[in-house]
C-alpha cells in the first residue's frame, strides 16, 4: 500500500470563494443546521433527564442510553455510506428529519397519557440515532455540490461555528425549559426543530446531481469497506488521529453521561445549572475552531494537537472533583478547556485527514473515521453506566479524568508531531 507523506510545510490553498456571500441554497442549508441543533442540544440534555427524573431511572440505564444514541454509527454506518452515495442527498436528508421528529415527539405524547416507558425511550433513541447516520453522511456529500469545491473552506467554518452557538445556546435553553417545563416537553422542542429543519432544506429550489451510476461490474459492498478500514488502520497519520480521537470521545463521553445524573442526584443542583455547565462545551468548541488556524500557524499544526493534549490532562481532574461552590466554577474552567480542545482537533485533524487521502478513498476513509469515534462514545455510553452503577457517578468522571491524560500520545509518537503547516487552509 502507498501513503502519501505530511509535508513539513504545504502550500496553504487560498479560499477562492471567500469574497462571495452565500447564495440562498446555502442560506437555507445553514438555516436548517442551526435550527436542528439547536433541538439536539436540548434533546440531549432533555431525553437522559427524562430517564433520570420522570422515570427514576438508574446510572446504567442512563449509560445504556448514551450508548445507543450512537449504537447505529457501528451498526450501520459502513454501509450506509455506499447506500447514500446511491441515492441524491436532499431527500435523504428530509427524510431522516421528519423520522427523528416522529420518534423524539412520541415521548411528550406517551408520558402525557402516563404509558412511557424505558423500552420507549430505548427505542426512540436507537432509531433516531440511525436517522442520523443517515443524515449525516448525505449532509456530508451534499455540502460539495451545493457550494463548489471552492468554497467548501468558507461553508465548513460556518456550519462548525453554528454547530458551536447551537450547543451552547440548546443546551443553556435546555435547561431553562426543564426549570419552566418538564424534562419530555423539552423533547417535543428537539422534535419541533427537526420539522423546521425539513421544512427548510426542502425550500431549496437548486437542482440535486444525480447519484454516479454503478460501474459495470457492480460495487462489491464488503470490498469497499475492507478498502476503507486497511486503509485508515494502516496509515502513520490516519491510525494515530483515530486512537487519539477515540480516546478523547471515550474519556468526554464518560463525563458527559454522569454528569448531569451526579449534578440531578448527589449535587442536587438545579437544571438551569447543569443545562449552563453543559454549554460551555459549545463555547469551547467555538473558540477552538476560532483559534486554531492563527495557533497552528505560531506552533505547528502537529505540535499543537499533541501540546493541546498535554495541557488537558489536568483539566479531566478540575471536571471530576466538580462540587457545590468554587469547585463548580473551576470544574467548568477545565471543561471549558477539554472542549476549546475538540473545537482545534475538528479543524486540524480533518484537514490532514483529507490532505493524506487520495480522492477514491476519501468517503471510505471518512465513513470507516466516522464508526471507529462513534464506537468510542458508545463504548463510553457503556462503561459510564457500569461504572456509575457499580461503583459511583464520580468514578466514572476519574476514568474519563485518565482518559483525557492520555490523548497526546499517539499524536506525540507519530509523524504528526513535526508537521509544521496545516494542509488544505
Amino acid at each position: 500500500m502507498t501513503t502519501t507523506a505530511v509535508p513539513a510545510n504545504a502550500a496553504p490553498a487560498p479560499d477562492r470563494d471567500s469574497d462571495r456571500s452565500p447564495d440562498p441554497a446555502y442560506r437555507l442549508l445553514l438555516a436548517s443546521t442551526a435550527v436542528s441543533k439547536a433541538g439536539t442540544a436540548v434533546g440531549t440534555l432533555a431525553l437522559p433527564l427524562t430517564a433520570v427524573l420522570a422515570l427514576h431511572s438508574p446510572a446504567w440505564q442512563i449509560g445504556l442510553l448514551a450508548a445507543l444514541s450512537t449504537a447505529a454509527f457501528l451498526l450501520i454506518g459502513l454501509p450506509a455510506g455506499a447506500w447514500v452515495d446511491r441515492l441524491r442527498k436532499r431527500p435523504v436528508m428530509i427524510a431522516a428529519d421528519l423520522a427523528r421528529a416522529a420518534l423524539l415527539g412520541s415521548v411528550p405524547v406517551a408520558w402525557a397519557l402516563q404509558c412511557l416507558t424505558f423500552a420507549q425511550l430505548c427505542a426512540v433513541t436507537l432509531l433516531t440515532g440511525a436517522a442520523t447516520v443517515f443524515f449525516d453522511l448525505a449532509a456530508l456529500s451534499h455540502l460539495p455540490a451545493l457550494v463548489g469545491r471552492p468554497g467548501l473552506t468558507r461553508a465548513n467554518a460556518h456550519l462548525v461555528t453554528v454547530d458551536a452557538v447551537a450547543q451552547t445556546g440548546g443546551r443553556s435553553a435546555g435547561g431553562l425549559l426543564m426549570s419552566l417545563l418538564t424534562a419530555p416537553a423539552a423533547v417535543l422542542v428537539d422534535a419541533m426543530s427537526y420539522l423546521g429543519s425539513a421544512w427548510l432544506l426542502r425550500c431549496i429550489r437548486r437542482p440535486e446531481p444525480a447519484p454516479a451510476p454503478a460501474p459495470p461490474g457492480g460495487r462489491r459492498l464488503a470490498s469497499e469497506i475492507r478498502d476503507g478500514l486497511r486503509f485508515v488502520l494502516g496509515h502513520p497519520v490516519l491510525r494515530p488521529i483515530a486512537l487519539a480521537g477515540a480516546c478523547t470521545n471515550l474519556s468526554i463521553q464518560l463525563c458527559q453521561t454522569m454528569l448531569p445524573v451526579l449534578f440531578a442526584r448527589t449535587l442536587a443542583l438545579p437544571d438551569v445549572v447543569t443545562g449552563l455547565f453543559l454549554a460551555v462545551g459549545g463555547v469551547g468548541v467555538f473558540l477552538g475552531s476560532l483559534l486554531a488556524r492563527p495557533l497552528a500557524r505560531r506552533l505547528g499544526a502537529g505540535r499543537l494537537l499533541w501540546l493541546m493534549g498535554l495541557a488537558v490532562a489536568p483539566t479531566g481532574v478540575l471536571v471530576a472533583l466538580v462540587d457545590r461552590g468554587p469547585a463548580l466554577w473551576w470544574a467548568a474552567g477545565g471543561w471549558l478547556v477539554t472542549t476549546l480542545k475538540v473545537g482545534i482537533d475538528n479543524v486540524i485533524k480533518v484537514s490532514f485527514r483529507q490532505h493524506v487521502t487520495p480522492d477514491h478513498l476519501l468517503g471510505r476513509m471518512n465513513a470507516t473515521l466516522r464508526v471507529l469515534l462513534t464506537g468510542a462514545l458508545t463504548v463510553g455510553g457503556v462503561l459510564a453506566g457500569l461504572l456509575g452503577s457499580l461503583l459511583s457517578e464520580r468514578a466514572a468522571l476519574w476514568v474519563g479524568a485518565a482518559g483525557l491524560a492520555l490523548v497526546w500520545l499517539p499524536i506525540y509518537r507519530s509523524p504528526l508531531r513535526t508537521a509544521r503547516a496545516l494542509p488544505g487552509t
